[in-house]
């Protein structure tokens, strides 16, 4: 099977995934169904802030800053992990040419996802994040889907890192991380974010069924 192949089926079961999650939430809690808000309704520039805050993390920049591809994402999320490779081939084939920005969005029904956030930001503030947010999705499969906390876990790709881990311990447990991440959240609840991956380009919310798509759209944002 070639890498547009695979990239394909992973994108659509991830939307495949994301459809029967977003379904099931809809049906056990109410308390998530207050209509999102609209770009009709939200003006432009509040819109753009809530999009890409000034530090917000960025995988690649376009210099031209044509294009701004932004995810909403969960790393505990199986349909985010079936997205990564198409993310990262999108980033290899549009390096230069589009900036691709991440955005945390740990959904509650996700023991371990908060920390998954926290341990990823930690790391960041010792210039990691890219490192510890490909570490995430590489090893999701060890620590998802379990009702037992994954501090130790993470802690142990901290240390694999390299990095200070007084220091990112620090950071994991502080409130200002959990904060930074809730932020995050709030933005992605009023731009209508309900479920994860979520993709936007140059602030339009992306529906694809295929990798092919997001290609398609990004192409035709840099026409």
């Amino acid at each position: 099977m070639n890498t547009n192949a695979r990239i394909s089926i992973g994108i659509a079961a991830a939307f495949v995934v994301v459809a029967g999650a977003l379904l099931a939430i809809n049906a056990t809690n109410n308390s998530d169904s207050t209509a999102p808000t609209t770009s009709g309704t939200t003006p432009d520039v509040d819109r753009h802030e809530r999009l890409v805050r000034p530090d917000s993390h960025k995988l690649g920049t376009a210099p031209d800053g044509k294009a701004t591809f932004v995810e909403f994402l969960d790393f505990e999320c199986e349909s985010c992990r079936a997205a990564f490779p198409a993310v990262e081939q999108l980033r290899k084939e549009y390096a230069g040419k589009v900036t691709f920005v991440v955005r945390y969005f740990p959904l509650p029904g996700h023991f371990n996802a908060e920390r998954a956030a926290r341990a990823v930001e930690a790391a960041s503030q010792q210039g990691k994040f890219e490192q510890m947010y490909q570490k995430m999705y590489e090893t999701q499969g060890e620590w998802g889907e379990q009702r037992v906390p994954a501090d130790d876990r993470f802690r142990g790709f901290a240390k694999d890192l390299g990095l200070d881990l007084v220091a990112w311990e620090k950071a994991y447990n502080d409130p200002a991380t959990l904060e930074r991440i809730k932020r995050d959240i709030a933005d992605g609840e009023a731009l209508g974010v309900t479920g994860t991956p979520t993709f936007f380009l140059n602030g339009q919310k992306l529906q694809p069924e295929s990798a092919q798509d997001l290609t398609a759209s990004i192409d035709a944002a840099l026409k």
